[in-house]
């Protein structure tokens, strides 16, 4: 029995879009009119077609998934409902590059532009999309189907995502798993749980889990690193200081240079998120000079003081 997400070389869980860039992809790739030396080029054409004539439709792709029919849109079960839709042997359909624009109720494919002009008129000749036709596949039984796959929504910690923490996920049995985040993770990360789906006579189905990451109230994310405003008095910024700045693995240490400027950046290597392939980013900390709450003391000090320097000369104004 042929799988039709295997056949486009697409997961269970891809979008229309996505089923329908892989479709178009392997039709102009496998088109018979460009193949004429490769006789099995017409073959894998005409399963590539049907596959994408299932999965383009809703309805049968979720009977699909569902386990009631097979690879070939025949019943599962070959002896349930054969009064409807079952087609009988000798009754293959054939496909013409032209007529590919509404396979079996698809939402807006118009696949004219694919093949216009890029076979020299050729695609009038008819090709046979075979394995339509007869169910039984000579007297062979197809395997009982998986269970239906889950989907999850796991909200993550902006900590946790920057650390990998493990997260423990309730699943709809009621069993509770902890899941190790994969190096990388970002907002819409899907992770597959083998075997975790709902059961079926061919064994469960799989769970998808969807991460989502929660704001944090002074982190942001920039790609693998972290950003973040510091505040610092004008005393430290003047004279100079150690002061306390949190990451993501907890509070550091930070020397502020005698004066510092606000505004200065400081790199915390390491202190970012984990990177796909090893390591991690950084954290980058802007300073911030705080004005004290009550200036007027800082006035008195500073009376008959002016700073004469003009900090916007490197403006231009």
């Amino acid at each position: 029995m042929s799988d039709p997400y295997a056949t486009l070389g697409v997961s269970r869980s891809a979008s229309e879009a996505e089923i329908k860039s892989a479709y178009r992809k392997l039709a102009k790739e496998l088109h018979p009119d460009r193949n004429k030396d490769k006789p099995d080029a017409s073959e894998r054409f005409s399963k590539v077609t049907q596959a994408y004539d299932l999965l383009s439709d809703k309805q049968k792709r979720a009977q699909f998934d569902r386990g009631e029919i097979d690879g070939d849109g025949n019943p599962a079960n070959p002896f349930a409902g054969m009064g409807g839709g079952f087609r009988g042997g000798g009754g293959q359909r054939s496909y013409r590059p032209e007529d590919m624009g509404g396979f079996g109720g698809a939402e807006g494919v118009d696949l004219g532009d694919l093949f216009e002009g890029l076979f020299g008129g050729g695609g009038g000749q008819r090709r046979q999309a075979g394995g339509f036709g007869g169910g039984f596949g000579g007297g062979q039984r197809p395997p009982p189907p998986r269970g239906a796959n889950v989907q999850y929504r796991l909200k993550v910690p902006f900590v946790d995502a920057a650390t990998l923490a493990p997260q423990r996920i309730t699943l709809s049995d009621g069993k509770t798993i902890d899941l190790k985040l994969s190096a990388g993770v970002e907002e819409g990360t899907q992770m597959r749980l083998k075997g975790k789906g709902e059961q079926g006579p061919g064994g469960a189905g799989d769970a998808i889990v969807t991460v989502s990451i929660d704001r944090h109230s002074f982190f942001r994310r920039d790609g693998d690193d972290v950003r973040m405003d510091l505040p610092i008095t004008l005393d430290e910024a003047l004279h100079g200081a150690q002061v306390k700045c949190p990451t993501v693995d907890g509070a550091v240490m930070l020397t502020i240079k005698p004066g510092t400027s606000g505004g200065t950046v400081m790199r915390l290597k390491g202190k970012g998120f984990s990177k796909k392939g090893g390591g991690r980013g950084d954290q980058l900390v802007t300073l911030q000079i705080a004005m004290p709450e009550n200036t007027a003391e800082l006035a008195k000090r500073l009376e008959g003081w002016k700073d004469t320097s003009n900090p916007r000369n490197k403006l231009g104004v």
